[in-house]
């Protein structure tokens, strides 16, 4: 089992910042790979960005260039730095780790960026 635990979600101006944590605690074993999932009301979950082992990183395209997602492996830790917030980026942003064959999810956290 792995668990999850996300931090700093909440409230912001459109055109402003906040950085997303995801510390991972448990059977941590490699490779692995972390991701950032958004969900709002009546949608399926979609993709944000997602960071292998080795670094290798994928965004989802409404986020490409604004959004940095990053994780250091010695803390089993990932990050999503967040900058030119716009309205539509509000949601509960979800934490995925996989490492084949299973995946787990955290608690979710709650992104509201105010126009």
């Amino acid at each position: 089992q792995v668990q999850l635990v996300e931090s700093g979600g909440g409230l912001v101006q459109s055109g402003g910042s906040l950085t997303l944590s995801c510390a991972a605690s448990g059977s941590i074993f490699t490779p692995n790979a972390m991701g950032w999932y958004r969900q709002t009301p009546g949608k399926e979950r979609g993709l944000v960005a997602s960071i292998d082992y080795g670094g290798s990183r994928n965004y989802g395209d409404s986020v490409k260039g604004r959004f940095t997602i990053s994780r250091d492996n010695a803390k089993n830790t990932m990050y999503l730095q967040m900058n030119s917030l716009k309205p539509e980026d509000t949601g509960v942003y979800y934490c995925r780790f996989s490492s084949i064959p299973s995946s787990y999810w955290g608690q979710g956290t709650l992104v509201t960026v105010s126009p």
